[in-house]
């Protein structure tokens, strides 16, 4: 029985097929060397502030057109006004970089990849950006959360405050209720099984591209023994 390409017709719930197909990746991207060095406090506050601006290339592409997918009805009931972290990513960047943090901004090659799928999509395939947009924001609401409360007890920012407001949803009180809404959503999405299977896959190329990204960070950024 091969569960992590189960059809969609099975009558499982499609979020719980979307998680279940892609656990693999998920962990594989959560336990990346880069990340465990950089929880594991072994890494510098370089390394997390050049973290934060590889996300703000993939956010740009993830938000820039989100008003024009509103109105699809795969993708659009998932803008919720409550999750856009570019804004949040910018101040973030203002403090750990300074004013004019934009001016010094480089995507790694790894993360130009990552964010050209992620802008394709958005242009051409409102499936596809649906996968996206779990992959980022409910990783956000979960396991983002233990980054920001590392973040705040290496580095010393101030709970919740500049420098980890990427992982501050201020719009949401109750995470673990908005991300049952979300697999809601999910379970109800308007597309047939052969299309819910892309979706799946998409998902799982998603977590392969931040994994991507993890590991050229790990290049730049090598422990030394």
């Amino acid at each position: 029985m091969k569960s992590s390409t189960a059809s969609p017709a099975s009558g499982t719930a499609f979020s719980t097929l979307i998680r279940t197909a892609s656990h693999e990746q998920h962990t594989e991207a959560e336990t990346s060397t880069f990340m465990s060095d950089l929880l594991g406090g072994r890494l510098g506050i370089e390394a997390y502030a050049r973290y934060t601006e590889q996300l703000w290339f993939v956010y740009e592409a993830l938000e820039a057109d989100a008003e024009r997918l509103a109105s699809d009805p795969v993708a659009g009931p998932f803008l919720r006004p409550e999750l856009p972290r570019r804004a949040a990513l910018e101040r973030d960047l203002a403090h750990l970089r300074g004013a004019d943090w934009h001016s010094t901004l480089t995507a790694l090659p790894a993360t130009r990849a990552y964010a050209d799928r992620v802008a394709e999509s958005a242009r051409t395939w409102p499936g596809g950006y649906l996968a996206h947009h779990y992959t980022r924001y409910l990783g956000d609401l979960s396991g983002g959360q233990i980054i920001r409360d590392k973040a705040e007890k290496t580095w010393g920012f101030a709970r919740k405050g500049d420098g980890v407001r990427f992982y501050v949803f201020e719009g949401i009180t109750n995470p673990a209720a908005f991300k049952r809404s979300y697999r809601e959503l999910l379970d109800a999405v308007p597309a047939d099984d052969l299309e819910k299977q892309r979706i799946i896959t998409e998902c799982k190329h998603a977590f392969a591209l931040n994994t991507a990204v993890f590991h050229a960070l790990g290049e730049e950024f090598p422990l030394t023994a």
